[in-house]
Order: C-alpha cells, then sequence, then structure tokens
C-alpha cells in the first residue's frame, strides 16, 4: 500500500540479496530510496524491478571511500546500512579485506551518518557474534568467542555502534541475522549461501555436499521476516527500543538434513526426479557453529516482532522463485 512518505532512506549494499529486497519493499510504501553498492557481491538484475521508478536512485560507489559514504548520506533520513563481505570461509580465507569492508567501511558509514545528522542508522550484525557459546537460544547479551575473522568484524561494527550512540548521540540498531534466505539470494560463486546453492544443484539433478553428518542446526530465517525486522528498527517509536541489538530470525532450529529434505520435497514437485537425488556428505567446515537457535523475546517485547514465515514456509515460497527465475 503506497504511503505519502517522503523520508528518504540509504540502503548500502542495495544490489545485494538482502538490500535489494528491503529497496523494493520500501519503495513500495513511497519512500525514497538510495542504493549505495560496488557490485563486489551485488547484481544490476538485483535491481531491475525498480531501477527506473523515480523514487530510486543508484550511486554506484564503496564504503571503503568516505568520500562515497559522505555523498551517499546527504539529505538521508535513514540508514539500513546492509554493505558487507559475508562468508566464514572468504573471510577465513581473505581476512584483510574482510576487515576492510566490515570494519573500517562501516565506521566511515557511522562518521558520515553522524555527520549527516541521520535521524536513524540501522545495521545488518550476525548471529557469528555468538561464536563458542554454546547455551540455546542465543539471548543478546550472552555471547561467546568469535570463532572466524568474519565473526570479528560483525562483533566489532556493534561495539562501533554503541560508542557512536553514547559518544555522539546517534541512534543505532543492529539486527543479528541469522541465516537468512529468499528470493534474490545468489546461487552461484564459490562462497554461495547453501540454499540457493542446494536448489540450483538438485534442480540440475547434482548431489548437494552437506559439510559434515547434517546434523548441525540453523535457524533459518525468510527475507520477508527480515524486512519486517528492519522496518520495525527503523519506525518505532519506543526509546527504550534504540541503541541495542535484536536476533533477528524465526526462533525455530531445523538441521541441514531436514533442510535438503524439504528442498527435495517441494521441488519434486516442480520435477519427480529431483527426489531421487542422491545427497553426499564431506567434512566439517572450519569456523562453523555446531547449533544456532535465536530467542526472539527481546524483538518481540520491544519493536512488536511477529515473524510470519517459517523455514517451510519460506522454503516453499523460495523454491518456487528459483523455479520460475534460473531454470
Amino acid at each position: 500500500m503506497k504511503t505519502s512518505n517522503q523520508n528518504t532512506i540509504l540502503i548500502t549494499g542495495g544490489a545485494g540479496f538482502i538490500g535489494s529486497n528491503l529497496c523494493e519493499h520500501f519503495l513500495n510504501l513511497g519512500y525514497n530510496v538510495i542504493c549505495l553498492d560496488n557490485f563486489s557481491t551485488g547484481h544490476h538484475h538485483n535491481l531491475k524491478d525498480f531501477i527506473n521508478n523515480p523514487h530510486f536512485r543508484l550511486i554506484e560507489g564503496d564504503i571503503r571511500n568516505i568520500e562515497d559514504c559522505n555523498f551517499a548520506v546527504q539529505s538521508v533520513d535513514y540508514v539500513l546500512h546492509q554493505a558487507a563481505l559475508g562468508s566464514v570461509p572468504r573471510s577465513i580465507n581473505d581476512p584483510i579485506t574482510t576487515n576492510d569492508v566490515n570494519v573500517s567501511g562501516f565506521l566511515n558509514m557511522l562518521v558520515a551518518s553522524r555527520d549527516a545528522k541521520v535521524k536513524r542508522f540501522v545495521y545488518a550484525a550476525s548471529s557469528s557474534t555468538y561464536g563458542d557459546s554454546v547455551g540455546l537460544p542465543k539471548v543478546e547479551d550472552v555471547i561467546g568467542k568469535p570463532l572466524s575473522p568474519y565473526a570479528i568484524t560483525k562483533y566489532v561494527n556493534e561495539l562501533y555502534a554503541e560508542i557512536f550512540s553514547r559518544t555522539y548521540g546517534l541512534e543505532t540498531i543492529g539486527l543479528r541475522y541469522f541465516n537468512v534466505f529468499g528470493r534474490k539470494q545468489d546461487p552461484n560463486g564459490a562462497y554461495a549461501a547453501v540454499i540457493p546453492k542446494f536448489v540450483m544443484q538438485l534442480m540440475k539433478h547434482e548431489s548437494p555436499l552437506i559439510n559434515g553428518d547434517g546434523n548441525y542446526s540453523r535457524d533459518f530465517t525468510y527475507i520477508d521476516n527480515v524486512i519486517q525486522m528492519n522496518e520495525l528498527a527503523m519506525t518505532t517509536q519506543n526509546p527504550e527500543a534504540i541503541n541495542t541489538i535484536y536476533n533477528t530470525a524465526f526462533g525455530d532450529r531445523n538441521t541441514l538434513n531436514d533442510l535438503v529434505g524439504y528442498l527435495k520435497e517441494y521441488l519434486a514437485e516442480f520435477d519427480s526426479k529431483i527426489a531421487d537425488v542422491e545427497i553426499v556428505y564431506g567434512e566439517n567446515r572450519a569456523g562453523d557453529i555446531p547449533h544456532s537457535l535465536a530467542s526472539i523475546a527481546k524483538a518481540k517485547s520491544a519493536l512488536g516482532y511477529n515473524p510470519k514465515y517459517s523455514l517451510q514456509d519460506g522454503l516453499k515460497e523460495a523454491v518456487s522463485w528459483y523455479w520460475n527465475n534460473l531454470k
């Protein structure tokens, strides 16, 4: 439903999976949306449905360049900071670039947002921050030691955001994403996320490789739940709800074996042969957390969060999207 809202949102990493979905959502609500992206992991095709929208503006730039950040935040009301180099394995292979983007780039965006006097800075944090903490479900104020360079960078983001809130009065909210999946998530590349990668392999009748015995579990979170959290975080008028961190998840966990079983079932409705594709098992992956499950009690209480999509609900939507868009 369109509103007459003329607030302007800057979405960094807006050509990426989560960022492009956020762009589309807020354009549909009547906001002016600026996308800042260097297209290192984002894609122009993620913007095709709204690139000509008069309320949309694309800035090709890099958060590692403070001038690009300062330019992008001019006359901006809210920043939804999604730009980052994701992937635990990538960070293990190249910790320097991961740190440059995720820490130095993040600090650049905080400084630019502070100087431009944006109303609020909402940023993508990560469930990897829980590290070696073994307790389940994960609650926001109990974390362990990070298990990868990527996890370190995302924890540093939280520390910087807290300092900017306390020292400069910049309103910040961090959203610890738990294994987000859905439409527009890239199935290609060395660091592709597990769900789109498995979908593409199954559609080609190729055997997916599960790292370990398949009993590691995750709180898989559909993109529409993440969009809801971003909107709530950006618009909340509850002063107690800002300058803090929230788990962004569904609040349930499924094993990788569960996941593949659902994928085969839902894809077999399009191609019955997929039901017979074998699954291959390999070694556990360095830096992986064995089990992940979020408590979403804090988000429910402070923001009124009410996630609509379970893993199964989200997978049905995602599988249909991949089948119709990537066959």
